[in-house]
């Protein structure tokens, strides 16, 4: 019977291992003799029995007491072990104030799996390049595609209407060339005292014809106009002399006999033409020829005549005068805005 109490309080001390049951952990334990078989001796074993008898009646196992005595203890102490670490701890002894100074230290993180997962990665971009580029080839073919058939339809076209086609092209280049050389010739080597001089000249002529008849300017522009291009021409050299003497008489005798107009209004384009681009000599003999054409004209003059001119439709200065100060207007400009230029950059 002694001995089945013992080894109740061993089983006992094992379940609850953290509490301290003094009767057995003083009494028993300091006895025992570790071999083959366990052996008491009878006045230690006689107390350890009638310790163990004050517990509980003898031959029930107090399991109940022994567990709420574990559970007030932890408790008291205020802790509660997790089921996780307890299941991993197994039947560990040490007690918990110790415990702490157990816990595991974290591993190294684990990165070759990284290379794994990188070689996918690589592999994956790799194929939506491969596709990618596989579009774009595609897309390149269509291009290629849609060059061809309109180089085809523009060689169709070529084939049929080419000529005129190359021609237009060609006098649309020409002409834009012209113009741009025009307008640098303009700007670089306009002689600005030579077309003054041929303003005023000009402008003295057409103020007589004013004076004497009316609107003759207005009453036609496109005669006056042709007559400025037509001593430009002569001037640069387009034309032949005997041809611009041929012009002037041809718009003289246009103004005369077909349009019925008096010798100071016909006269006049001719005269303004002569005193702008002439020789020294042919402008005063012009000026003061059309000027003595003008005192006549204005004594012959009937009071009658006077009230025949219409309302004046147009009052704007005459094309080939207007076009000149442009030319000088543009002159200075570029010369002003040259000379800015360089005073900028050498300050």
């Amino acid at each position: 019977m002694t001995m089945t109490m013992t080894s109740y309080a061993l089983s006992s001390s094992s379940f609850c291992r953290n509490s301290r049951i003094p009767a057995i952990s003083s009494r028993v334990h300091p006895h025992l003799n570790v071999s083959n078989k366990l052996t008491l001796s009878s006045p230690q074993f006689l107390n350890a029995g009638v310790r163990l008898r004050g517990l509980s009646v003898p031959g029930k196992f107090p399991n109940a007491k022994l567990r709420v005595r574990c559970e007030k203890e932890d408790t008291i102490k205020g802790e509660t072990e997790d089921e996780a670490e307890r299941f991993a701890r197994r039947e560990s002894t040490m007690p918990d104030r110790f415990r702490h100074l157990t816990k595991e230290a974290p591993d190294t993180p684990v990165r070759w799996p990284w290379f794994i997962a990188l070689a996918f990665l690589v592999y994956a971009w790799r194929a939506v390049l491969f596709e990618l580029s596989n579009w774009r080839n595609a897309v390149f073919a269509i291009v290629r595609f849609l060059g061809d058939l309109s180089k085809f339809a523009l060689a169709l076209v070529f084939h049929f209407i080419g000529d005129p086609i190359t021609s237009l092209i060609a006098l649309v280049e020409t002409a834009i060339y012209s113009v741009r050389a025009f307008y640098s010739g303009i700007v670089a080597y306009t002689p600005v005292r030579e077309l003054t001089t041929v303003i005023l000249l000009a402008s003295s002529v057409l103020a007589i014809g004013e004076a004497v008849a009316p609107n003759s300017i207005s009453k036609q522009p496109y005669v006056v106009t042709l007559a400025g291009l037509v001593g430009y021409a002569a001037v640069q050299g387009y034309i032949s002399e005997p041809f611009f003497w041929t012009v002037l008489v041809g718009m003289y005798g246009y103004s005369r006999l077909v349009k019925k107009r008096d010798d100071v209004t016909s006269a006049l384009p001719s005269a303004a033409v002569l005193a702008g681009v002439g020789e020294p000599w042919v402008r005063v003999v012009a000026i003061a020829g059309y000027l003595a054409l003008a005192m006549y004209h204005n004594s012959t003059k009937k009071s009658s005549s006077e009230e025949e001119e219409g309302q004046i439709v147009r009052k704007a200065p005459p094309v080939p005068l207007l076009a000149a100060a442009l030319a000088i207007g543009v002159r200075l400009a570029a010369k002003w805005a040259g000379y800015r230029h360089l005073t900028w950059m050498i300050v």
